[in-house]
């Protein structure tokens, strides 16, 4: 499938694969110098503070000072990320998957390779890419893989323990370092806008001879000889140095897609059938093939890391801190320079003379002790004169100036951002302005976290597990930044900590919690320490819980004890309602016994017996008809006089009082008969 889309170049057949890797090279070169070299050297001059004569903006400036407001605006921007970084020790954190309930090996891999980039000085390498990228715009890094001894003093006993021998264990083991990569020493693509996307990369620079010698003893380059490269002082690092051109070669290294019959002629083993195989190719000289291969790595990842410190849409190369304040820091350095040519005009003393009255060769200089001699008066001959004084407007300039490559910039310092961080200003503007710098800072750190901090770790890792199973264990981990809040930032949040702390008491839950956050934002010698002897002194003690829960459940018993009491006195309240209930419903019951039995009680046999049984049937139906209607005018009358209502025990049984009353009068009449 290959062959049918891709047909080979017919020039291209006649080249070989260094061939091909260098006119690449050369291409990509051409590019870059065309439109960032001569920028980039700039931006390294004014950060350096180096004078050339292409910086000036006048034919008549003589002065060659250069300000340090950019100088101080790269350390400031740089020493801020570096805090950010690696401000609390470790600068990155792994995360597992959620069903791996066994943590050891987070721990371990954390911890070893934290070890290992230590022993690797990576804190160093990073920061300096941290440089390249706030001076040029863009920050490089080259992750190189390294075979070195591990050395460490032991002792062997000899002659079955009675003596020792004394000396040293060496270890063979694989190292993973980060090399720095400035931009002159850099190639990609020119459409490419990251150094995955991007057809190839390649790094060209000069390296030491014997470096490359003991690389083919060792077998990794191949056989060959290899001589001093020419000079060529667009890959120096500094180009106002002396060129030293003995035991150096020139080195390019190419990670990127190669041709797949171009490695294949070199003798390669290529498994796949695509026409371009990604490729790691290393060229000494220009025209010396050292290595070629297909890409070794498990990941087959290009071992290039890169961002930019802002981001140019479309483009690789960013946008740093030089090229932010340039405008303001040549403005800066013009108007410096043209008050330090006016001094000199200014404060220097210069005579005015009379040339028809000097005697012949004389030299009309002015020292100390100088004696002048003139043809007539000196008062006339001589006359001290200046061109003025320099106008007092241009201080003014200047710190407006230099103000303007702070905004530019986004650095604070103590002369930075006048009347709104150095105290002219109140609270609220004080806070305004830390938020915008807060934010560009973070904006930096993010972008350098996500496009190289982590992409490094991680390619790091994998190839510690590729190259050293034994010590690192094999599996898919994903790694996170664990600082986010540069020194501006962590001072900015402790104010606020400090203000919120000073509105609440001091028994409040969240006091101590807002003072252990305060203590981890500050930079403190024993920061870990204090935070652990108040995470001590935050558990409670367990006497003194001990003896809280006791009195706690002797609090709840005797709650428990007048609950019951309570409920016991509520349950005899409603057995002593319902019994006058019951009471109340019975005493009718009983009356209309009474009642039957007044009516019934002394009858005689017969017909008087039946008559008499009439007659005080009747005599009691007249008195239970006299007593409702009596029953209803108390009612009528109740209700028109708008007595209250008793609620004694006496008035409840009223209505049985009556009762007992009309059969007391049915005994009677029972009596009678």
């Amino acid at each position: 499938m290959a062959e049918e889309i891709y047909s080979p170049d017919p020039l291209m057949i006649q080249e070989s694969l260094e061939e091909w890797v260098m006119t690449k090279c050369e291409n990509w070169r051409d590019y870059f110098e065309s439109n960032y070299e001569e920028r980039f050297e700039e931006y390294y001059r004014l950060w350096r503070g180096q004078w050339d004569s292409s910086d000036s903006q006048r034919a008549s400036e003589r002065s060659r000072i250069i300000s340090p407001a950019l100088q101080q605006a790269v350390e400031s921007n740089v020493a801020e990320l570096e805090e950010a970084t690696f401000g609390r020790g470790k600068f990155f954190d792994i995360v597992d998957d959620t069903n791996d309930q066994e943590r050891q090996d987070i721990a371990y891999l954390r911890k070893k390779l934290n070890e290992d980039f230590e022993m690797c000085k990576v804190r160093k390498a990073v920061a300096e890419c941290l440089i390249n990228s706030a001076v040029f715009g863009t920050g490089i890094g080259e992750v190189i893989l390294e075979e070195v001894k591990d050395m460490a003093p032991a002792t062997q006993p000899l002659m079955e323990g009675d003596l020792q021998a004394v000396g040293v264990n060496v270890t063979d083991r694989v190292v993973v370092k980060l090399k720095p990569v400035l931009p002159q020493n850099f190639l990609i693509d020119p459409v490419a806008t990251s150094v995955e996307d991007a057809y190839g990369v390649a790094i060209d620079e000069f390296v030491s001879k014997h470096s490359v010698e003991l690389l083919q003893e060792q077998g990794i380059y191949r056989e060959g000889f290899v001589e001093s490269a020419a000079a060529d002082t667009d890959l120096e690092p500094d180009q106002d140095l002396t060129i030293y051109n003995d035991d150096k070669v020139r080195l390019t290294k190419y990670y990127g897609l190669v041709p797949r019959e171009l490695l294949e002629e070199e003798g390669v083993d290529v498994e796949e059938d695509s026409m371009y195989v990604e490729a790691i190719v290393v060229i000494a000289n220009g025209g010396t093939l050292l290595k070629a291969e297909a890409n070794p790595y498990m990941m087959n990842d290009r071992p290039v890391v890169a961002f930019p410190w802002d981001v140019v849409p479309g483009r690789f190369w960013g946008r740093g801190v030089c090229e932010k304040g340039y405008n303001s820091q040549k403005a800066l350095d013009t108007e410096l320079r043209a008050r330090i040519d006016a001094l000199s005009l200014t404060i220097h003393p210069m005579l005015a003379v009379d040339a028809t009255r000097l005697p012949r060769g004389a030299k009309p200089e002015v020292r100390p002790g100088k004696m002048l001699l003139t043809n007539g008066d000196p008062r006339e001959v001589l006359q001290p004169f200046n061109f003025g004084q320099v106008g007092q407007i241009t201080f003014a300039q200047a710190a407006s100036l230099q103000q303007m490559v702070q905004q530019a910039t986004g650095a604070v310092d103590s002369a930075g951002i006048a009347g709104q961080v150095n105290g002219e200003a109140t609270a609220a503007g004080i806070s305004m302005s830390l938020g915008a710098i807060i934010k560009r800072h973070k904006r930096t750190l993010i972008n350098f976290q996500q496009s190289f901090l982590l992409p490094f770790v991680t390619k790091a890792a994998h190839r510690y597990m590729q190259f050293d199973p034994e010590s690192y264990p094999v599996a898919d981990y994903k790694f996170v930044p664990t600082s986010t809040l540069g020194i501006i930032a962590r001072e900015y949040e402790v104010t606020q900590l400090v203000q919120l702390l000073q509105t609440m008491q001091q028994d409040s839950p969240l006091y101590p919690v807002l003072i252990q956050s305060i203590i981890d934002n500050m930079n403190l010698s024993n920061r870990e320490e204090l935070i652990a002897a108040m995470q001590q002194a935050n558990q409670p003690n367990p006497q003194a819980q001990q003896m809280a829960m006791q009195a706690q459940q002797a609090q709840m018993e005797f709650q428990q004890s007048q609950t019951n009491a309570l409920n016991a006195q509520a349950a005899e309240s409603q057995a002593r309602a319902g019994k006058i209930s019951v009471e109340a419903q019975l005493a009718p019951q009983e009356l209309e016994i009474d009642k039957l039995d007044a009516i019934t009680r002394n009858l005689k046999e017969g017909d008087a017996e039946d008559k008499e049984f009439e007659r005080r049937l009747k005599v009691a139906d007249r008195l239970l008809q006299e007593k409702k209607v009596k029953g209803n005018t108390n009612v009528n009358d109740t209700n028109r006089n708008q007595q209250p209502a008793q609620t004694s025990q006496r008035g409840v049984q009223g209505p049985a009082g009556q009762d007992q009353q009309f059969a007391n009068t049915i005994r009677q009449l029972g009596g009678e008969g």
